[in-house]
């Protein structure tokens, strides 16, 4: 707070301690003036220049206070203090229906009351939900291919992608792709080729790629002939069926050409990579 001396219009700062002792009243250290700092007091100065801070005027009604923010209550031990008996020239207390007791009443300090949420309070909120989400989303990523191999999550995921038009990232599990059937033929328009086919079924619940087909040729002895890997390019020749993978409970024919190794190989073997 801010005062002003009259006399050499000094302005002071000072505090509301200052002002008890004397009612308001202080002594100016430049011009010795003893003056009621009350008269120009003031929160903040005016912009400069300025020249006398603005008068109050000390001769109105005191103002009501009226914002109670705290009373103690009396303890129920404690005596009650004596009352004076009134005497002819004072009057006794109002009795009756005209006397307010105001002993039963409370008040809530301002501290204790729950304080307003401000529109700081819901950007925090905002802001530390959009973090959460963001974190479950780089978990989600990180452990995408366990998700997605789940049971129970797996079809939710697939389901909600369904929805909004995404696709789940394949997932690949050689172990759960079976096969159901194979054939061996010459090939029926390459000279010392021969045609393998084969029937595969994914038994996953989720879609999966294309594996790597390692086939061995072998003679009556077990004895390795040949062998081949093939890409999923060597075997499908969409591009758009191998990005899409194989799906769940999906079937699909699988054609192979190798070179055919001779009359000795009499037996051949599949694995998935």
């Amino acid at each position: 707070m801010y005062t002003q001396c009259p006399e050499c219009l000094t302005v002071y700062k000072l505090d509301a301690a200052a002002l008890v002792p004397a009612c308001g009243c202080v002594r100016c250290e430049h011009c010795d003036t003893v003056f009621n700092a009350l008269g120009t007091l003031a929160a903040q100065l005016p912009p400069e220049p300025f020249t006398r801070l603005q008068e109050h005027a000390l001769d109105r009604e005191p103002p009501t206070a009226g914002v109670a923010v705290f009373r103690p209550r009396a303890l129920p031990d404690e005596p009650l203090p004596a009352t004076p008996a009134p005497t002819d020239d004072e009057p006794g207390e109002e009795s009756g229906d005209d006397a307010t007791d105001f002993s039963g009443l409370t008040f809530t300090p301002r501290f204790a009351r729950r304080p307003r949420r401000s529109w700081r309070t819901a950007m925090w909120v905002v802001i530390c939900v959009a973090l959460m989400l963001g974190l479950g989303a780089q978990l989600a990523w990180a452990k995408r291919d366990v998700l997605v191999a789940d049971p129970t999550m797996g079809p939710l995921l697939a389901a909600g992608c369904a929805v909004v038009g995404c696709h789940l990232p394949l997932v690949a599990a050689p172990s759960q792709l079976r096969l159901l059937a194979r054939d061996v033929e010459q090939h029926p328009s390459v000279r010392d080729g021969l045609l393998i086919t084969a029937s595969v079924r994914n038994d996953a619940s989720f879609a999966q790629p294309y594996p790597v087909v390692t086939i061995v040729l072998a003679d009556a002895n077990g004895q390795r002939l040949a062998m081949r890997r093939f890409q999923p390019a060597d075997y499908v020749g969409d591009t758009d069926v191998r990005e899409r993978g194989l799906p769940g409970g999906a079937t699909t024919a699988m054609v192979f050409e190798v070179q055919d190794p001779g009359q000795r190989a009499v037996a051949f073997a599949f694995s998935f990579d």
